[in-house]
């Protein structure tokens, strides 16, 4: 997908463009991205749907909705909202409800997940990846993410997506895994501040969920 040309350093971004593949993704959808951050996917999307989509950008840190609104300055269609997805309240319902990394930090998972369902219109597409961090390794040993209040929801995703009332599409796993120098080494660099050297990693999988709401 050429439009993701934007996160080619992003060692997950398979899976995301594999998961927007799936969907069809195409001009003129509106999309939500929920904890959307700095906005590099918000602005991914953007270029996808085109000028005549729509494009919610939310995020619950005043600082990350002006940087999404500074990196989205030339895309009309990228709106920035201030919002936590316990509390997501669109003015209008999407095509799409995305999120990646979030799940893991919010202290209602599910809330999040029913409250992304219930902005979706009817036959409505959710892409959700959250990781399994335990799983991942560096030199054999396993990782771990004390800050995170759920590190391995990864593992239940799609059990909470059923549960929030949607039809599970798919679903899969990826890990990215590289040694020595390298996109694998440079991510986990930027991520924890510490060199890995020439240490084997294998990220933590990220498990994507695609789902449909009902058009009943």
């Amino acid at each position: 997908m050429s439009a993701f040309r934007g996160l080619r350093d992003d060692v997950y971004r398979r899976p995301l463009a594999t998961a927007l593949d799936r969907i069809e993704l195409g001009e003129g959808w509106t999309c939500v991205d929920v904890g959307a951050g700095g906005g590099e996917v918000s602005i991914a999307l953007a270029e996808v749907v085109g000028a005549t989509g729509r494009i919610f950008a939310v995020d619950n840190d005043p600082a990350s909705r002006d940087e999404v609104a500074a990196q989205a300055a030339k895309f009309a269609q990228v709106f920035a909202i201030t919002q936590a997805g316990e509390e997501l309240s669109l003015p209008m319902p999407v095509d799409l409800a995305f999120c990646r990394f979030l799940l893991l930090h919010v202290v209602d998972p599910a809330r999040v997940l029913k409250k992304m369902a219930a902005a979706l219109k009817p036959g409505g597409s959710l892409v959700v990846q959250e990781p399994i961090t335990s799983a991942g390794r560096i030199n054999g040993t396993p990782f771990s993410y004390p800050e995170a209040r759920h590190p391995d929801i990864g593992a239940f995703l799609p059990a909470l997506v059923r549960d929030a009332g949607l039809e599970v599409v798919d679903a899969w796993a990826e890990a990215p895994a590289g040694a020595g120098k390298g996109p694998v080494a440079n991510y986990l660099e930027e991520l924890t501040g510490v060199d890995p050297g020439d240490d084997a990693i294998v990220l933590p999988p990220l498990v994507t969920v695609v789902a449909r709401k009902s058009n009943r």
